[in-house]
């Protein structure tokens, strides 16, 4: 049966390339495989890694200290114990995300996942969870962004996805243009573990999955409720992060 079945998916592949051929995530060009950039698209973005602070993932001109810890992170310590994106904020991830979240393209989670995943090495067993949307908005949308990309990771990875593992307990105006201090205001007590899932919780590891990270106010607040519920240790994994002062989602 999966002989036949392998057999009839490289008999298709090439009728459905024709018909539907794969195009790149950011501009919709015509690429040799799905999830793929065109080269210009690849060329325009940043990815992220070391050197960079342990922390927040702000990037560093330069080092080789593995637990190297920028000035903010040490003057306001974060309420989540790593962070870590893909890619920079910029036109093209951006572009992106806007195909996620506002074009009815699903499919581009998966796109993120796979960048984002190189992100999970060493990461052990841990529960994986998206940032909550208010249900209106999922109304609205149809789907919770995060919760797919986090779902296409789980996949990925092998690992539990817990994807009603926080709510959204009331809805937050629109984040961009505020500071961060307006910012953190909007979303207090907007967040709440589900009920269901805290005996889970107790003493886990948990990854948090959003797709952009511009101030850490989601990522804060969520956090603060992951851990007096219990979470041993909160991460984030995010496809984008604004490193420029005055870039926001």
């Amino acid at each position: 049966m999966q002989a036949a079945a392998a057999l009839a998916r490289s008999f298709l592949r090439p009728i459905l390339d024709f018909a539907l051929p794969p195009r790149c995530p950011g501009c919709g060009a015509i690429t040799d495989a799905p999830h793929n950039f065109c080269l210009a698209c690849w060329s325009g973005m940043t990815f992220l890694g070391e050197p960079c602070c342990a922390r927040c993932a702000l990037p560093f001109a330069y080092g080789e200290a593995a637990e190297v810890i920028c000035g903010r992170c040490m003057a306001e310590p974060p309420s989540f114990d790593r962070l870590r994106a893909a890619v920079a904020y910029g036109d093209i991830s951006r572009a992106v995300v806007l195909k996620l979240k506002y074009g009815g393209r699903p499919g581009v989670a998966e796109t993120m996942a796979r960048f984002m995943a190189r992100h999970l090495d060493g990461a052990g067993a841990p529960l994986l969870a998206p940032v909550p949307l208010h249900r209106w908005r999922i109304w609205r949308r149809g789907y919770n962004q995060a919760a797919l990309i986090a779902g296409a990771l789980a996949k990925r990875a092998g690992l539990e996805a817990r994807l009603d593992l926080l709510e959204r307990a009331k809805a937050t105006p629109v984040l961009r243009g505020m500071n961060p201090r307006q910012r953190g205001e909007a979303v207090r007590g907007a967040f709440r573990v589900n009920p269901r899932h805290k005996a889970a919780l107790k003493g886990r590891a948990v990854i948090l999955v959003d797709d952009v990270y511009t101030s850490g106010a989601t990522a804060n607040a969520c956090a603060r409720i992951l851990k007096r519920a219990g979470a041993a240790r909160v991460d984030v994994l995010c496809w984008a992060r604004v490193v420029r002062a005055g870039v926001t989602s």
